[in-house]
C-alpha cells in the first residue's frame, strides 16, 4: 500500500469500465477513499462489490449534467469532508471525415469530452480553493497533441482539454491546485464501441489487444496513481503514454 495515496479522497468519473475501472482497482489497492461515478449503475455496483475491502462509494453520474458532477462532489464531502483529487475520465471517440457531417457525433463529443471535463472541474473547484489544495486530472489523448484524418473533431476536443487544463493550472497555482492531463495512445478499452463505423471500430479493438500496439488500462491506472502519489509541491502537467510501436 502506498503511503502517498492511502486515505486520499479521490473522485473518478467514467469509472465503470476500461481506464476508469482499472484506476478504481489500483487506487483501492493503495488505500484511497473512492467516490466513483458513471452512467451504468449495474457496472458501478459490480465494481464496488468486487472490492470488499475498499472504502468506496458510487453514484450514477452523467458528466454532461453539471448537477450529477456536483452530487459526486457532495457525496465525497458528506462522507469524508474533503476532496484530494478528481479524475475526469469519461470520453467518446466517433471517427469520420468532416465531409460526412455527423453533427450529432460532433455535439456528443463536445458535450462529453469538453463539457464533461469542465463540469468536473466546476464541481470540485470551490472545495479545493477553500482547502488551498487539490489535484484535477483529465484523460486527454495523443490526439490532443497531433491531428490525423478522420478525427478532426475528436482531436479538437482533446486539444481543447489540453488548453483548459493548462489554463486551470495557471489560474489556480497560487491556491495550490494542480492539473494533470494523461494522454494515452491506443488502449484496450470499450472506447471503440463509440465509433459508428463498426468495421473500423473492431479493427481498432483487435489492434489494441496486441502488446506494443495497444496499452492495457492498467498501464494508464499506474500513471494516474503516480500523479496522485506525488507531493503537493510537484505539478505533473502532462503525461504522454504511447504503446512502444505506435507511430504518431
Amino acid at each position: 500500500m502506498s503511503n502517498n495515496i492511502a486515505n486520499k479522497v479521490v473522485i473518478i468519473a467514467g469509472a465503470s469500465s476500461g481506464i476508469g475501472e482499472a484506476t478504481t482497482r489500483r487506487l483501492a489497492q493503495d488505500g484511497a477513499k473512492l467516490v466513483i461515478g458513471a452512467r451504468r449503475e449495474d457496472r458501478l455496483k459490480a465494481l464496488a462489490e468486487s472490492l470488499p475491502g475498499a472504502d468506496i462509494s458510487y453514484q450514477v453520474a452523467d458528466v454532461t449534467k453539471p448537477e450529477d458532477m456536483e452530487n459526486l462532489a457532495k457525496l465525497a464531502m458528506d462522507k469524508y469532508g474533503r476532496i484530494d483529487a478528481i479524475y475526469n475520465n469519461a470520453g467518446i471517440m466517433p471517427t469520420a471525415n468532416l465531409s460526412e457531417v455527423h453533427r450529432d457525433e460532433w455535439k456528443a463529443m463536445l458535450d462529453i469530452n469538453i463539457m464533461g471535463v469542465l463540469n468536473g472541474i466546476a464541481a470540485v473547484l470551490p472545495v479545493m480553493r477553500a482547502q488551498k489544495d487539490g489535484l484535477i486530472i483529465s484523460t486527454d489523448s495523443v490526439a490532443g497533441h497531433v491531428v490525423y484524418p478522420g478525427s478532426a473533431v475528436y482531436c479538437g476536443t482533446k486539444f481543447a482539454v489540453r488548453a483548459i487544463m493548462e489554463g486551470l493550472r495557471q489560474e489556480e497555482r497560487e491556491n495550490n491546485i494542480r492539473s494533470t492531463i494523461i494522454s494515452p495512445g491506443l488502449v484496450n478499452t470499450e472506447l471503440y464501441t463509440t465509433i459508428s463505423d463498426k468495421e473500423f471500430g473492431e479493427s481498432l479493438r483487435d489492434a489494441a489487444q496486441i502488446p506494443g500496439i495497444g496499452l492495457n488500462p492498467e498501464d494508464i491506472a499506474n500513471a494516474v496513481a503516480y500523479v496522485i502519489g506525488t507531493p503537493s509541491t510537484v505539478a505533473v502537467s502532462e503525461m504522454l503514454i504511447r504503446p512502444t510501436n505506435q507511430i504518431v
